[in-house]
């Protein structure tokens, strides 16, 4: 085979020995809010056990807070919805965070795979 992968046939599947492509997705969850805000606060908990318990798993996320006193135009927009938290930059949820919808919505995210070329070895 060309695509840098050695293995044998077995039948019409062919059985990889070794590959030199990986998969790799970190799930990137974006906390919206302001300081002060008691629910950002327990959103920002409820994010940190989900993360930790997907972490666990295998499943990799980052966590980026972004505070709407900072940003006009966050403000406009999630003003009177706060905490906001999004899932690759997708709404989940508003207020409250719900962490098994939370985690669902996560593991959904990391199982849409993106497939690199690894840098090559030397033996």
């Amino acid at each position: 085979m060309s695509d840098g992968a050695s293995g044998q046939w077995l039948g019409a599947f062919f059985v990889p020995v070794t590959v030199d492509w990986v998969l790799v997705k970190t799930v990137q969850i974006t906390l919206i809010g302001k300081p002060g805000c008691h629910l950002c606060d327990d959103a920002r908990g409820e994010i940190a056990r989900v993360r930790e318990a997907l972490a666990q798993r295998g499943i990799a996320t980052q966590l980026a807070e972004l505070d709407i006193l900072e940003d006009e135009r966050l403000a406009r927009l999630h003003s009177e919805d706060i905490p906001v938290v999004l899932v690759e930059g997708k709404r989940h949820s508003i207020w409250r965070v719900d962490p098994g919808k939370l985690e669902s919505a996560i593991e959904r995210a990391a199982k849409k795979r993106r497939l690199f070329r690894a840098a090559p070895t030397t033996p």
